[in-house]
């Protein structure tokens, strides 16, 4: 009797741990999407190019990404702090695609641009949107090359155009 009184407690513990864990987990990340702020020249820059298209249905977000959505998704909808899987395709203002595809796993949004992460959890799953990320939220300040040949595939200081779509979160 003793023993699965024991068994039953040490049980009970591991399962309260893990409830604890996950209580923290979630304090532990703490994301205000308007903290991090595009300097106004970097604003500038993306609505001059939003002007110069045309685009008059883009959204500022307080942080100076502008976007818009092309379609919510559904409910619930991820925090800053979610994982996520999407299907995306980033661009140039001079039209260049430099990346597209879908992530064969979740990324957590705190580890991508932080032009994603302000604006993401403005969608559910099946949501899409139009992005348009100044560099300070983007890759910034830096070139992104490409490993095998070194050659630049994002110049350093480019406005990031991303088509978007939210597959999953967790």
């Amino acid at each position: 009797m003793f023993k699965k009184l024991l068994v039953f407690i040490l049980i009970a513990g591991v399962f309260a741990s893990c409830l604890k864990s996950k209580e923290t987990e979630g304090l532990a990340c703490t994301y205000d999407t308007c903290a991090n702020k595009a300097p106004a020249s970097e604003i500038a820059q993306v609505e001059a190019y939003l002007a110069s298209q045309n685009i008059t249905n883009a959204i500022k977000h307080c942080s100076g990404v502008y976007y818009t959505i092309v379609s919510a998704g559904g409910t619930p909808k991820p925090t800053a702090c979610s994982a996520i899987v999407a299907s995306y395709e980033g661009k140039l203002t001079n039209g260049n695609t430099f990346d597209q595809g879908q992530f064969p796993s979740y990324y957590r949004l705190t580890d991508l641009v932080k032009g994603w992460t302000n604006t993401v959890p403005m969608i559910g799953v099946g949501g899409t949107l139009k992005l348009y990320i100044p560099p300070t939220l983007g890759y910034g300040s830096q070139p992104v090359t490409n490993p095998q040949t070194g050659a630049v595939i994002i110049p350093a200081n480019s406005i990031l155009i991303f088509d978007l779509s939210l597959v999953a979160f967790q």
